[in-house]
């Protein structure tokens, strides 16, 4: 599989699926490479070309603890990756949490790449509360071990009738947020950067058509962190998913995220 070495050593794994016009696809606390393409929108690899990375220290991506972090490092990995496939005018798909906040560092600090800009589960600043569920669900991985960290944030991620019908299913060694099993420096770099992002200003000057999901039933970035984001995009719409919390999970949910996904890449 393609591998880019980055100027301070580390190595970034990356992984293109699908035929058309390109998409950079990045979730949250995980990866979406080495056959995990069953969690990305409905029909996205049948229409277009995606491109998929595994953040540094992650998977098969390695890092150097030396470089400082920030939201922008890991943005700046994602962009030498869209370079080095000579790609330009790229879908910017950030699929909760962090990947969000690197598809909103890239529009800003490359427009030339951003072509369109999608956001879920997002923030572009840290607010008290946001902070504190960041720094606990750290303080549980790393105290607690990985099997209670998986439990909490399934239990704060999915709405209670997901959770309900597929408890047995989410939780254990090959569930949501496997990847940081053993990975308690890498979980750190990603709240530590996390913390830092504030970027609610730098939007405002972002051209990109953006479309920005708001989950009512999101108690991590919901609503309160998500309208910010819209209101400061000049060409943004907002779309409320009813039923939606942190992760969408289920067919529905997941049927009429990609509906709406679609329509928007058609008018784009």
């Amino acid at each position: 599989m393609p591998e880019l070495k980055r100027p301070d050593g580390a190595v970034i794994h990356y992984e293109m699926v699908g035929e058309g016009d390109p998409v950079l696809c990045l979730g949250g606390w995980g990866t979406f490479c080495h056959g995990n393409t069953a969690g990305l929108p409905f029909g996205l690899t049948e229409h277009y070309s995606v491109i998929l990375m595994d953040y540094r220290g992650l998977a098969e991506s390695t890092d150097n603890p030396d470089t400082p972090i920030s939201m922008r490092v890991y943005a700046d990995d994602a962009i030498a990756v869209l370079d080095a496939l000579g790609l330009k005018n790229v879908h910017l798909l950030g699929m909760v949490g962090i990947g969000a906040c690197v598809c909103q560092q890239i529009a800003i600090m490359r427009p030339d790449l951003a072509r369109t800009l999608v956001n879920t589960g997002a923030w572009a600043t840290m607010d008290p509360l946001l902070e504190d569920q960041l720094r606990l669900f750290l303080d549980i991985h790393r105290d607690a071990g990985w099997a209670t960290f998986q439990r909490l944030v399934c239990a704060y991620s999915f709405s209670a009738d997901y959770y309900n019908a597929n408890a047995e299913r989410l939780i254990g060694p090959q569930g949501p947020w496997r990847e940081l099993q053993g990975k308690i420096d890498t979980h750190a770099r990603f709240i530590d950067a996390s913390i830092d992002y504030d970027v609610l200003e730098d939007l405002k000057q972002v051209q990109t058509p953006a479309l920005v999901m708001h989950a009512p039933l999101d108690t991590i970035t919901g609503p309160r962190t998500t309208k910010p984001i819209e209101e400061a995009l000049p060409n943004a719409t907002g779309f409320v998913m009813e039923g939606a919390a942190h992760v969408l999970a289920g067919k529905d949910q997941r049927s009429r995220f990609s509906q709406r996904l679609f329509e928007f890449y058609a008018q784009h």
